[in-house]
C-alpha cells in the first residue's frame, strides 16, 4: 500500500507525526535518519516527512538529510529540525534565532499555496531559524519571530514549516498534512483498522511459525490486545501467563482473570509473585533502577514458566509506540530518554526469549481501536491505563507492602469517586471536562504536619493526577470540580491510614509526563 516514510532526527514527537498520517488511513513508517537506503526503499515511499529534533544544523556531526531521499525526486516535508536541515543540506542558511519561539505562535500565509492557507495558530519549539532560503524556495508564511515560518519549492515538491503540525496544539496541523500527503503525494488511503489486523496477523506467524508463545499478560489495555491479537494468530500455539506482583490496583488481580479467561477463552495461567518482587525492591528508591529491577524480575519468572511448560522461544508483549519513544530505543539514537520502560529499556542481555510485539508500532487509541475489532469487551478495551511495573511507579521512595497498600486504597478512593460521577471515561475529546483519559493516586515520599482529633501527625502525602489526552504523547491536567476534588481529599484522610495531606496536579504533558516515575 502506499506509504509515507518518516526520518526520524530525534523529537520527542517523531512517532506523532507517523501517527497523525495514519489517521488519514495513510500508512506511515518511522525509520532513523540514517537508516540504510534499501530499507527505506523496500517501502516504496510516496514522500518524505523529516522530523524535528534537539540538534542544530550548525553542531558537529549534526543528522543531515541523506542523498538518496533528494536523488528519490519524492515529495519532501521538513517539521522544524527537518526544516532546517532541508536548508542547510540545499545552500541556505541557518542561524540562531534573535528569539526563541517555544509555545504557541501565530502564521500569516505571504502567498496562496498547496499546503496551508489563511492565518492560523501554530506551536512553535526552536531555538534556530531561516535567514536565507535555499535557491528555488519561496517563503510561504511568516510568524512575529519567524520571517519564514514555512517555505516551498513548488518545482520539486519540497516544502517545510518551522512549527509542529502534528500537536494538537496546532489546530488545523492535520489539514497541513492531509494536504501534503492526500494532495501533494497523492497517496492512497489504504490504511484501515482491518488491514492493521490482517498485516499484524501474517508478520506474527511469519514469526514464530509452528512453535509455542508464551503470552505475559499484565491485564492492561496493551497486554491483552497483544495477547488477542497474537492468539487470533496462533490459537493453541499460546500460553498466557498472568504475574500477580502485589502491585495491582484494588481488585484487580481477580478482576483480570476473569476477564481473559471468560472474554479470549484462553487458558491462564497465574503466578502469585508479590513477595518476590517486593524482595527484589527493597531499599531501591532511584525510579529508573525500580524499573529495571522490575523488567528484570518479570522475565525470571517468564523463563522458569517457559521452563515448566515446553520452554517456548518467543514471549508476546504489549510494547506500544509511547513505550519505545520515553524510553529512547537504540533505533532513535538521536532522542534524548525520558525513562525507561520495564518492557523496552528494562529488559535484562541475557533474556532467553525472541520478543513478539504485535502492537509496538501502535499508538494506544490504535490500540483500543484494534482490540474493539477483535471482539474484546469496551471493560477492558476502555479501562484506565496502568504501567507494567504497576503501583512501584506510583509509590514514590522506598517500596513496602504497607505503602502500597495505603496507596492502592487511596487510588481505589480516586477512581470509586471519578465512575460516581461520570468522569471516568476514555473516548472523549481530550479537551474536555467530561472523560478523564487516566487517573491515578501517588503516594510521595515526603510527610507533613497535620492535626487529626486535636492531635499532632506526621503522615504521607498523596498526589491526585488526572489527565485529558487522546494519544498519550501529549495532555492537559483534568479540570475536576472542585466539589469533587474536596470529597476525595475527605475521603482518602479519613479512610487511609497514614495519610493527612492530599494534593492535586495540575501539570500538563510536556513538561511533565502523565505518570510521575
Amino acid at each position: 500500500m502506499d506509504t509515507i516514510v518518516v526520518l526520524d532526527f530525534g523529537s520527542q514527537t517523531s512517532q506523532l507525526i507517523a501517527r497523525r498520517v495514519r489517521e488519514l488511513n495513510v500508512y506511515s513508517e518511522l525509520l532513523p535518519w540514517n537508516v540504510a537506503a534499501e530499507r527505506v526503499f523496500q517501502l516504496q515511499p510516496k514522500g518524505f516527512i523529516l522530523s524535528g529534533g534537539p540538534a542544530s544544523v550548525y553542531e558537529a556531526n549534526a543528522p543531515q538529510v541523506p542523498d538518496y531521499v533528494l536523488e528519490s525526486k519524492k515529495p519532501i516535508l521538513g517539521i522544524c529540525y527537518g526544516m532546517q536541515a532541508l536548508t542547510h543540506r540545499l545552500g541556505g542558511k541557518v542561524n540562531p534565532s534573535p528569539q526563541r519561539e517555544y509555545g504557541p505562535a501565530t502564521i500569516t500565509p505571504l502567498i496562496e499555496n498547496a499546503l496551508l492557507e489563511g492565518e492560523q495558530r501554530v506551536w512553535m519549539s526552536h531555538g534556530d531559524r531561516i535567514e536565507q532560503l535555499p535557491s528555488g524556495f519561496i517563503a510561504l508564511a511568516k510568524s512575529e519571530n519567524s520571517p519564514i515560518a514555512a517555505m516551498a519549492d513548488t518545482q520539486r515538491n519540497y516544502y517545510a514549516v518551522q512549527f509542529h503540525p502534528e500537536v494538537h496544539h496546532t489546530p488545523r496541523g492535520k489539514e497541513i498534512l492531509a494536504n501534503f500527503v492526500l494532495k501533494i503525494c497523492q497517496a492512497q488511503a489504504q490504511w484501515t483498522t482491518e488491514s492493521i489486523i490482517q498485516q499484524t496477523i501474517e508478520r506474527v506467524r511469519q514469526q514464530v511459525k509452528g512453535e509455542m508463545v508464551l503470552s505475559a499478560v499484565s491485564g492492561g489495555v496493551d497486554s491483552t490486545v497483544a495477547t488477542a491479537m497474537v492468539q487470533r494468530a496462533v490459537g493453541g500455539q499460546l500460553l498466557a501467563i498472568f504475574v500477580d506482583t502485589g502491585l495491582l490496583r484494588h481488585g484487580e488481580a481477580v478482576q483480570v482473570r476473569q476477564a481473559l479467561e471468560t472474554n479470549l477463552g484462553v487458558e491462564l495461567v497465574t503466578v502469585n509473585a508479590a513477595q518476590i518482587f517486593l524482595q527484589a525492591l527493597q531499599g531501591v528508591t532511584e525510579p529508573e533502577k525500580k524499573r529495571r529491577i522490575i523488567g528484570e524480575t518479570f522475565i525470571r519468572i517468564f523463563e522458569e514458566q517457559a521452563r515448566l511448560h515446553g520452554k517456548p522461544r518467543f514471549l508476546v508483549q504489549g510494547t506500544i509506540y509511547p513505550d519505545v519513544v520515553e524510553s529512547s530505543a537504540p533505533d532513535r539514537a538521536q532522542a534524548q530518554r525520558i525513562k525507561t520502560h520495564h518492557n523496552v529499556g528494562g529488559l535484562p542481555s541475557d533474556m532467553q526469549f525472541e520478543l513478539v510485539e504485535p502492537l509496538r508500532y501502535l499508538f494506544k487509541d490504535e490500540v483500543r481501536i484494534v482490540g474493539e475489532a477483535l471482539g474484546l469487551p469496551a471493560s477492558i478495551v476502555w479501562r484506565q491505563p496502568f504501567p507494567g511495573p504497576g503501583l512501584a511507579v506510583r509509590c514514590l521512595g522506598e517500596i513496602t507492602a504497607e505503602r502500597i497498600e495505603r496507596l492502592r486504597k487511596a487510588d481505589a478512593i480516586l477512581i470509586d469517586e471519578l465512575q460516581a460521577a461520570g468522569l471516568l471515561r476514555m473516548r472523549s475529546d481530550p479537551h474536555s471536562l467530561q472523560g478523564t483519559a487516566q487517573a491515578f493516586a501517588v503516594l510521595l515520599p515526603v510527610q507533613s504536619v497535620g492535626v487529626m482529633g486535636d492531635q499532632r501527625t506526621y503522615q504521607e502525602v498523596v498526589a491526585l493526577r488526572a489527565v485529558t489526552t487522546e494519544d498519550y504523547m501529549t495532555a492537559d491536567w483534568a479540570r475536576l470540580p472542585y466539589e469533587l476534588l474536596a470529597k476525595i481529599a475527605n475521603r482518602i484522610v479519613n479512610e487511609v491510614s497514614g495519610v493527612n495531606r492530599v494534593v492535586y496536579d495540575i501539570t500538563s504533558k510536556p513538561p511533565a509526563t502523565i505518570e510521575w516515575e
